[in-house]
């Protein structure tokens, strides 16, 4: 018998009961959603800004090559989508559109479709994202909970530029990622 065999014996040998999972509580949640998102965008090193300040930026040359799969940003998306996700290395700047936000921490979900390429928020230098006021949830529960069992085959959550603190305790922005997230908050 191999040990990882007799290792699962002696388990089965021990026919314990199973016990039924915790109850998750309803956290209660008080407050403006936008409001507490926005401050914790603002405490995740990401900003709120407007569509018009992102444009005036592009505009002023903050940004040379632009990506965005967005009809409100086609005028200023300079960049094709690349068969080859490689491509996007010398990608300044991607505008993307963000499912639902989730107050509690300033996350943000997206899913393959929203995404175009999964490298997409990783490759980019910066990242933009258009995100409804009116979709927020309040805590991360409430958002496992929208996201539900759905099979999109990739997700994730954003709740910020790329950050990591490992090196001597310095915080570096941009590590490993996106050096900086702008959020637009939009009405519909």
């Amino acid at each position: 018998m191999s040990s990882k065999n007799h290792i699962l014996s002696k388990i089965r040998a021990l026919n314990l009961s199973p016990n039924s999972l915790p109850e998750i509580p309803k956290f209660e949640f008080e407050g403006n959603l936008v409001e507490r998102f926005s401050a914790a965008i603002s405490g995740n090193k990401g900003e709120i800004i407007s569509q018009d300040q992102l444009l005036q930026e592009i505009e002023q040359g903050v940004y040379p090559k632009v990506y965005s799969n967005l009809p409100e940003f086609s005028s200023v998306s300079n960049q094709p989508l690349p068969e080859d996700s490689h491509e996007l290395q010398s990608l300044d700047l991607a505008i993307l559109k963000g499912q639902f936000g989730v107050a509690e921490n300033g996350a943000i979900w997206f899913e393959d479709q929203d995404l175009q390429l999964r490298a997409m928020p990783f490759i980019t230098q910066h990242l933009a994202v258009v995100l409804s006021s009116e979709n927020m949830v309040a805590t991360m529960h409430e958002a496992y909970e929208r996201i539900g069992n759905r099979h999109s085959g990739f997700g994730l959550f954003i709740a910020g530029p790329s950050k990591t603190a490992d090196i001597e305790q310095s915080l570096v922005i941009g590590a490993h990622g996106a050096r900086s997230l702008k959020v637009i908050l939009s009405s519909s």
